[in-house]
C-alpha cells in the first residue's frame, strides 16, 4: 500500500476518501497521522480557492504530495447558503446539529419543490514540483423538513437524493461514494492518479 496525505482532521471525511482510495491500493493518512497542527486560514470565496490553499500550504511543508477538498451544501432558496461557511454556519463552534437547525429555521416557510439544494466538493492535488489543479464534483438533491438517518456526518440526515429514494444519512458508506460529490470529484482524480502519484 503506498501512503496518500489528506489534509484533514475530520474523521467521517476520512472514511470518505478511505472507501474511495483503498481499492486503488492507497492508504489514507489524515493530518493526525502526520501529526500535523498547521491551521491554514480558508480565505477563500470558493470552494476551489480554498482547497487549494490547504493543499499548496501543507505540500510545501512536508515536501510531498498533498490531497485537501473544500466542500459544503448550496442550497437554491438561500442563494447558495451556506456554501463555504457550511461548517461553521451556526457560529465559529463547528455544530452539525445547530447549523442543521439553522437551515431549516431558515427553510420553514419553503415549499418542497423549491427546496433544491447540492453538496459539493472541490479537490486541491498539490506537489512541491508540479502545477497544482483542482476537480469538483456535485451531488442534487432536496433539503427535507426533518432529520432521518444516522450515517454520515455534517449535513446527511437532512439531504434527500431522489436518485436513491433516501437521505445521505441512510446510505452506507459504498452506496455514498458511488453517488456523493466527494465520491464523483475523486472518480474525476482517479484517472489521473496513478500517474499523479508516481
Amino acid at each position: 500500500m503506498k501512503n496518500i496525505i489528506i489534509a484533514t482532521k475530520n474523521k467521517g471525511k476520512a472514511k470518505d476518501f478511505d472507501a474511495l482510495f483503498n481499492p486503488l491500493g492507497y492508504a489514507v493518512l489524515t493530518l493526525h497521522d502526520v501529526a500535523e497542527e498547521m491551521d491554514i486560514e480558508e480565505t477563500g470565496t470558493t470552494f476551489e480557492e480554498n482547497a487549494l490553499l490547504k493543499a499548496t500550504a501543507l505540500a510545501n511543508h512536508l515536501q510531498t504530495i498533498v490531497i485537501a477538498d473544500d466542500s459544503g451544501l448550496e442550497i437554491d432558496a438561500l442563494e447558495g447558503r451556506p456554501g463555504v461557511y457550511s461548517a461553521r454556519y451556526a457560529g465559529e463552534e463547528k455544530s452539525d446539529e445547530a447549523n442543521i437547525d439553522k437551515v431549516l429555521e431558515e427553510l420553514r416557510d419553503v415549499k418542497e419543490s423549491e427546496r433544491t439544494a447540492r453538496f459539493v466538493c472541490a479537490i486541491a492535488v498539490a506537489s512541491p514540483s508540479k502545477e497544482p489543479f483542482t476537480v469538483r464534483g456535485t451531488c442534487e438533491g432536496i433539503i427535507a423538513s426533518e432529520r432521518k438517518g444516522s450515517n454520515g456526518f455534517g449535513y446527511d440526515p437532512i439531504f434527500f437524493v431522489p436518485s436513491e429514494n433516501k437521505m445521505m444519512a441512510e446510505l452506507s458508506a459504498e452506496e455514498k461514494g458511488a453517488i456523493s460529490h466527494r465520491g464523483n470529484a475523486i472518480k474525476q482524480l482517479a484517472s489521473n492518479l496513478t500517474e499523479l502519484l508516481g
